[in-house]
């Protein structure tokens, strides 16, 4: 097996199916693979999913298994034992009857998640989503906790410690917010006009506020002229200035998708994804994503960004960063999961599960 312990592995990618064929082997053995995310299509049970993830990591021991798993219309895993958890807005209503009942009930989701995910195999799951809910952006709805950034940081903040009680780190997302623009970075390029004094003393403030907290965040592919012509995700301006500069994050930095529209132009000119990646990882982030392209032509687009990104460092065009291998194994579990079966017996998931019967 290749020696991992002195590259740097960026890449988080998918598989075309739920079982892993030749291709997804070869491609998860890449010195440049760090990171496996499973969506839908990838679980047909439990015992399946678990078999997969352990597959996986006996080809890479330290391979960051992830998803997006937060609650509500984005649950990946639904059946077959997993608990339906409730979109982070039904939180912030509760909120606004009882907030201390709220903060509990959002920590009690966050073990729930976690530990039934830790139980088959993942690592890590991309919430919570710190978006405010301003009422009218089609992507982020009732995935957001609430309009006020102080209830969402703090039911956020709950949430992680749920999440933290079961060895799961976590993800704020997405930076510095994508709640106030209408459109859906998956599928158009969004801009938000609005100043950098509204931004910085209303949506990113859950960012600021969570500083120390935070394991890793996610910036948004939301441009915001006013701050920087470049989408947030490949803005030194947000990431450096802001995010580790100001605000002081020392955590992991994820990019979104990189096949989603968002992050297809920069500076006014289409991109690659390996040319998308090779700007994400220039201007701060550590790990970048390639999502749902395992699937088109046999997984040809995860082949060219992982040979784009192997000639791009050859050439010089990004350096490996140790620093950033340092904060994508931080992110790995330090304990050992509760097997499923134990953790269906376990006083606290039980209660977490009463809890969340709000």
């Amino acid at each position: 097996m290749t020696d991992h312990a002195s590259t740097h592995s960026p890449v988080v990618l998918d598989i075309a199916g739920p079982q892993l064929d030749a291709n997804d082997r070869r491609r998860l053995a890449h010195p440049l693979t760090g990171g496996l995310i499973f969506f839908a299509r990838h679980f047909e049970n439990r015992a399946q999913l678990t078999a997969v993830a352990a597959e996986a990591k006996a080809i890479r021991p330290d391979l960051l298994v992830c998803v997006d798993h937060e609650g509500g219309r984005v649950q990946r895993f639904k059946t077959d034992g997993f608990t339906h958890l409730p979109p982070m807005r039904s939180l912030g209503e509760l909120w606004m009857k009882d907030a201390m009942k709220a903060t509990d009930a959002a920590s009690a989701a966050g073990y729930v998640l976690a530990a039934e995910l830790r139980a088959c195999g993942v690592d890590l799951s991309f919430t919570p989503v710190l978006d405010l809910d301003h009422g009218h952006s089609v992507i982020i709805g009732d995935r957001a906790f609430h309009r006020d950034a102080r209830v969402a940081t703090l039911l956020a903040k709950s949430l992680m410690h749920g999440l933290l009680q079961a060895g799961m780190g976590h993800c704020g997302k997405h930076f510095p917010g994508h709640g106030f623009v209408e459109a859906d970075s998956h599928i158009a390029a969004p801009v938000d006009k609005r100043g950098k004094r509204a931004i910085m003393s209303d949506d990113a403030k859950p960012y600021e506020w969570l500083s120390s907290t935070l394991a890793s965040v996610m910036p948004a592919h939301v441009t915001y002229p006013k701050v920087d012509s470049r989408p947030a995700g490949f803005s030194r301006v947000w990431l450096q200035d802001i995010l580790r500069g100001q605000f002081g994050f020392t955590g992991a930095i994820f990019s979104d998708d990189l096949s989603m529209e968002g992050a297809r132009v920069i500076d006014g000119r289409p991109v690659s994804a390996p040319d998308a990646a090779v700007e994400a990882l220039n201007v701060g982030c550590d790990l970048v994503l390639l999502c749902n392209q395992s699937k088109v032509d046999g997984g040809a687009p995860v082949d060219a960004l992982l040979d784009g990104l192997a000639e791009a460092l050859a050439r010089g065009r990004w350096s490996a960063d140790p620093d950033s291998e340092a904060r994508r194994v931080a992110l790995l579990p330090q304990t050992d999961p509760l097997p499923w079966d134990e953790l269906m017996h376990e006083a606290r998931y039980q209660r977490a599960l009463e809890l969340l019967a709000f």
